[in-house]
């Protein structure tokens, strides 16, 4: 009868250890033009990375929600009640799941450059190409990224004048990428 402690060999099955290798990119990061969505030419007057800390407060991501949902229901126009209706449900969810996912008590750790989006957070990092944005919007409270499996809000109040602009210089080189 086998057993936990078995001693045979052939009974175990072989583990297989990562090993560490060295990784050659395809292109010269350096390089002005290093074939990404965002090419450092595109994006001279920007800085070529951002960085900063989000930990969203309730009041501020249902600002968001409200004002994106107002968005999606004049993109299709659905009349005033059914509007104001559809506003109030999608807001309310995304409360809900705002509260239930403990999303307020996350910092969350960003990074946007030309390679994508990185968000790291206690629960573990989640890379964003450029490929997955399709529009940065600007709202009252920050710049909403439209993904194409949900959002990511951005507030302002962790942004300096500079990640602003270079926010704007990369919503403005998405959209003329998409269009």
């Amino acid at each position: 009868m086998f057993s936990f402690k078995d001693p045979k060999p052939e009974s175990r099955l072989p583990v297989v250890t990562p090993q560490q290798r060295s990784v050659e990119l395809p292109f010269d990061a350096t390089a002005p033009d290093i074939g990404l969505p965002f090419a450092a030419a595109t994006l001279a007057p920007v800085p070529f990375s951002l960085h900063f800390l989000v930990r969203y407060t309730l009041a501020e991501y249902t600002g968001f929600m409200w004002q994106h949902a107002g968005y999606l229901t004049r993109r299709r126009r659905v009349g005033r009640i059914n509007s104001t209706y559809l506003r109030i449900k999608s807001t309310f969810t995304a409360a809900l799941h705002f509260i239930l996912l403990r999303r307020g008590s996350r910092t969350y750790e960003m990074t946007i450059d030309a390679h994508g989006i990185v968000r790291v957070s206690d629960r573990g990092v989640t890379l964003i190409a450029w490929d997955d944005v399709r529009l940065i919007r600007r709202y009252r409270h920050g710049f909403l990224m439209i993904l194409k499996r949900g959002t990511l809000p951005i507030p302002y109040r962790c942004l300096n004048q500079d990640d602003i602009t270079a926010m704007r210089g990369f919503a403005t080189t998405l959209k003329t990428l998409n269009a």
